[in-house]
């Protein structure tokens, strides 16, 4: 199996990797991922900056020029994308899985596998 070392997302890099879908500074960012989450997640500065440090080390997301020295704006790159998108895959195939366990489907397919060898 081909593993992706930036997988799995944490829950903050994934609101803030789907936050710079539209270019924004620190505080905007913040505002985003609490709009996107419905209120649920609330990022204080410093988990928002060391996660926006470790993006762009990785570089999942770039900062990009601004014309107030004093902010930074950040966006996210199409590695970043890719990431992201590979994230939401691998999330929807683990909810099919879950459904399929919880209304009792993945024991039948189970039972048919090992017969059929």
């Amino acid at each position: 199996m081909n593993r992706d070392k930036n997988l799995p997302l944490t829950e903050t890099v994934y609101y803030v990797l789907l936050a710079l879908y539209e270019p924004g500074h620190g505080y905007a960012i913040m505002k985003r991922v609490e709009e996107l989450s419905g209120g649920q997640v609330r990022l204080a500065a410093g988990t928002m900056y060391g996660a926006l440090e470790n993006l762009l080390k990785k570089g999942l997301i770039t900062a990009l020029e601004s014309g107030d020295p004093r902010r930074k704006v950040y966006a996210v790159t199409q590695m970043g994308r890719d990431v992201l998108k590979a994230d939401c895959e691998r999330m929807r195939a683990l909810v099919g899985l879950t459904e399929r366990v919880l209304e009792g489907g993945f024991a039948d397919e189970a039972h048919e596998n090992v017969l059929s060898f």
